[in-house]
């Protein structure tokens, strides 16, 4: 979607295998990531929560805004501080990524 700034926004459901690994330890590995497309930013992949293991990430008092996407909340590790987002309540425009995680490094694992 086009927004009235000239910024676009897409998010199609991906078939790309991407995992996270931090130190050896594999966060999140996905076969159905959502891949969001934005102008001026990264392809990003937001991760169904079943594919992250949650259990290692702690909530962070880290709150950002995003005038396209709404206010995300972040997630860390012992080590690694707001190494994750994802929108509770993202703007109608990209609702499918309600709930999802989105980590900074996501790798494409290889066929």
């Amino acid at each position: 979607m086009t927004m009235a700034t000239g910024h676009t926004i897409t998010v199609e459901q991906g078939t790309e295998h991407v995992r996270v690994v931090r130190d050896g330890q594999v966060l999140a590995e996905s076969r159905s990531p959502l891949v969001l497309r934005e102008t001026g930013c990264p392809v990003r992949y937001y991760l169904p929560p079943e594919d992250v293991r949650t259990e290692l990430l702690t909530p962070s008092a880290t709150t950002t805004h995003c005038p396209f996407k709404g206010d995300a909340s972040y997630w860390s590790l012992p080590d690694a501080a707001d190494l994750v987002w994802g929108y509770a309540t993202p703007k109608a425009e990209v609702a499918q990524i309600k709930g999802h995680f989105c980590f900074y490094d996501t790798e494409v694992v290889a066929a």
